[in-house]
């Protein structure tokens, strides 16, 4: 299996070089579920002194409690088991009492739920932390997954916390040059694959069995009744949002590439300014994102920034009525046609992902990189420079022995219609694809197929 804890590298950097300042520290840990928040929080307060915290949806009182459970574990002291005190502050100051300047980490996990349960609880932290804590050795890590509620109430400067806390990390699900960690042994072909279907989150990838292929793991691991990525995106959003059926209907129909509000709209049957609220709940959680083509403002696209959710929705919410009597077979048989073309669509959000890491080097440096779309005509991959006025124009072709000529020849045609900087841009050209039948010799025109990509990759 894939090992459980991934290289978080500079989140672990971060946290050491606030643990070795000898002061009090005030961390705001966040980012969506499923990114590896916990198991960070883990691994970093492994052998030292510490108490991790995990708060519950379940009311406030058992939160409570757990919070005694914690402090009398770590104290030692089995009278925090019989206080009468209700009050976090009540709580801390007892602790204090106990661990004068003795340096301790006091992780809590999930303090979004507290929020939620109690009201004014950032009001309680700033003052725990104002009369309590910023003068002791406690490293406080306050660590939530609601992203707008975390980002509102503890980082915001209306926020009671602004000013108190002593630094902040937002936990991202991995890029893609991160996967080397991941799949070391694998082909670009097959990581592309896997990422493709489970994405960059680090809970869905400790889902793949890397001795099974991409099917099997498909069929075993998502397809099958039971499995925990078998209902994890219709969980995970009946656990965030109040209309989760709602939200289903409009991720099941961007999946499908109703992408613009007036066809989600259209399909869904929810009104315009009620769609736009959802929208909204779905960007904030990053579910979705929102893309605008080179050089415009408005006019813009929905995409599902998870690839795992854009798979699910996409091939396994459709298919779940024949699931749920285990016909994994005859549903795979049903979608395996169309998975060439889903992995050629997720590829060119993977050469973007790359261009902006910068990990395949151009003829120039670029400051935007993204796509480009007008009516019927629509360009996989724009690079480009504002200040030099250079731009490039990629076309990408999950296919083998693709001929660039006539690739090139169709992309040079299109870029035609682009209006940027038309008399003065300097043109070059690029071909992603899996393998080609041949090379063009030209000084503007570059191919990478999945060998070159692999170099690049594997740092070689």
């Amino acid at each position: 299996m894939i090992q459980q804890f991934f290289n978080r590298k500079m989140e672990l950097e971060f946290l050491e070089k606030k643990y070795s300042e000898n002061s009090p520290q005030l961390i705001i840990i966040y980012g969506r579920r499923r990114v590896g928040k916990t198991e960070l929080i883990k691994k970093f307060i492994q052998n030292k002194n510490s108490s991790y915290i995990l708060c519950s949806r379940d009311n406030f009182q058992e939160n409570i409690k757990e919070i005694k459970r914690k402090f009398s574990e770590i104290t030692g002291k089995e009278y925090f088991l019989k206080l009468d005190a209700n009050s976090l502050f009540d709580l801390f100051k007892y602790l204090i009492e106990e661990i004068k300047k003795e340096k301790i980490i006091i992780a809590i996990d999930e303090f979004s739920y507290l929020i939620e349960l109690e009201k004014g609880m950032t009001s309680t932290f700033q003052k725990i932390w104002d009369e309590l804590l910023k003068d002791t050795q406690v490293f406080l890590i306050l660590c939530g997954s609601s992203m707008g509620m975390m980002e509102s109430e503890t980082l915001d400067y209306k926020s009671p916390l602004y000013g108190r806390r002593t630094g902040d990390w937002k936990i991202e699900a991995f890029k893609f040059n991160d996967l080397k960690n991941v799949f070391k042994k694998s082909s670009m072909e097959e990581i592309i694959k896997f990422s493709s279907v489970f994405g960059n989150t680090p809970f869905y990838l400790l889902k793949i069995d890397p001795n099974l292929s991409i099917s099997e793991n498909i069929k075993k691991k998502i397809l099958t009744k039971g499995e925990i990525l078998y209902n994890e995106p219709k969980i995970l959003l009946r656990e965030e949002f109040r209309e989760p059926r709602t939200y289903m209907l409009i991720l099941k129909y961007l999946s499908l590439g109703y992408n613009s509000q007036g066809e989600l709209s259209s399909v869904t049957g929810i009104e315009k300014g009620n769609l736009s609220k959802y929208i909204s709940v779905l960007e904030e959680t990053q579910i979705i994102r929102y893309i605008l083509p080179l050089g415009k403002r408005k006019r813009g696209i929905y995409v599902i920034s998870e690839p795992f959710f854009n798979f699910w929705f996409r091939f396994v919410y459709p298919n779940l009525s024949d699931l749920e009597i285990g016909l994994i077979n005859e549903v795979f048989e049903r979608i395996s046609p169309k998975l060439n073309t889903y992995f050629g669509l997720m590829f060119e959000e993977l050469i973007i992902e790359i261009l902006k890491l910068k990990e395949i080097k151009l003829p120039f440096d670029f400051n935007w990189v993204g796509r480009w779309w007008h009516k019927d005509k629509e360009i996989d991959v724009v690079a480009l420079n504002e200040k030099t006025k250079d731009i490039l124009f990629g076309e990408c072709k999950w296919k083998e022995n693709v001929n660039p000529e006539g690739v090139l020849k169709e992309l040079k045609e299109k870029a035609q219609y682009v209006e940027w900087n038309n008399e003065k841009r300097k043109e070059s050209y690029a071909i992603f694809a899996k393998s080609f039948s041949k090379r063009v010799k030209s000084g503007n025109v570059m191919l990478f197929d999945l060998k070159d990509m692999e170099k690049v990759f594997r740092g070689k």
